[in-house]
């Protein structure tokens, strides 16, 4: 088992350019969480006897214990990062970053399993990854605060770039979990509730909710409002739609309803959020 090697006073996050001068040989394991991201890469690699493939442009979250080895010894990763970190860096200020994603929220409560996800070219990751290690490199005062916002903002990142949920919960065998994002996505905009979701996919509303909640620590109606909640924030942001017009757009008729929910979830009515995205340069 790897140990990360915690010091006082020194940032609970590394960072590896890859790929590296001296790549792992044989199985291993951590006691830390790890972010392997692949911008170009062809092969495969072995995570606690499952094989995967690894392609340009996927990005891996390996949780502690898990055992890993390399199939071929060749370097299949040609150019990406790697990040490690203690897994209570991520469930601490970092875990709400992963809030929006049923793959990554897991990981806050303890997850055992690898997840892989598909992430495309952005020179905004990229960015993310160079100024988190220039920072760690660089040590300079305040640094360790600065690493963990820089940690804070790739999570961020990762989670939004990471677009096609229920085709990574499908790579991730969880071939129910995508068949209720596919319904989330499909009719998030209409005023459908948690038995029309159940319905449309032959099951019983208590048992739906006990198994995605088992599977990701929310409920149906919890993914179902935050998807609502993600429309509305684009659309008062991007368009000049009425605050009502944007209400049924996103599934909820009741105007008065939407703006209780969006302020219960955001701290500020509509028209605020509007006006604060509007001022911002």
């Amino acid at each position: 088992m790897v140990s990360f090697g915690l010091s006082p006073g020194v940032a609970p996050v590394a960072t590896g350019r890859l790929p590296f001068a001296s790549p792992p040989h044989g199985a291993h394991a951590h006691d830390f969480l790890v972010l392997c991201y692949a911008r170009r890469a062809a092969g495969t690699v072995l995570i606690d006897g499952r094989t995967w493939t690894v392609a340009d442009g996927d990005l891996f979250v390996l949780a502690p214990g898990q055992v890993i080895s390399f199939i071929a010894t060749d370097q299949f990763v040609t150019d990406g990062w790697v990040v490690w970190f203690p897994a209570d860096a991520v469930r601490s200020g970092a875990y709400s970053s992963w809030r929006t994603h049923p793959l990554l929220f897991p990981f806050a409560r303890g997850a055992d399993r690898a997840q892989r996800l598909r992430v495309p070219a952005s020179a905004v990751l990229d960015a993310r990854f160079a100024a988190l290690d220039a920072e760690l490199q660089g040590r300079r005062d305040g640094y360790r605060e600065a690493a963990l916002a820089h940690l804070t903002l790739l999570l961020v990142d990762v989670a939004r770039l990471s677009t096609d949920v229920a085709g990574q919960l499908r790579s991730a065998d969880e071939p129910l979990l995508a068949a209720v994002f596919d319904v989330i996505e499909q009719r998030y905009h209409e005023p459908i509730s948690l038995s029309d979701v159940a319905v449309s996919l032959a099951l019983t509303p208590g048992h739906l909710t006990t198994f995605v909640r088992r599977r990701t620590g929310r409920t149906v109606q919890q993914w179902l409002a935050q998807r609502r909640m993600q429309e509305a924030r684009a659309l008062l942001t991007d368009t000049d739609l009425t605050v009502a017009a944007i209400s049924r757009r996103v599934g909820y008729p009741d105007v008065s309803y939407f703006i209780r929910r969006f302020r219960s979830d955001h701290e500020m009515t509509p028209a605020r959020w509007r006006a604060a995205a509007a001022s911002r340069p």
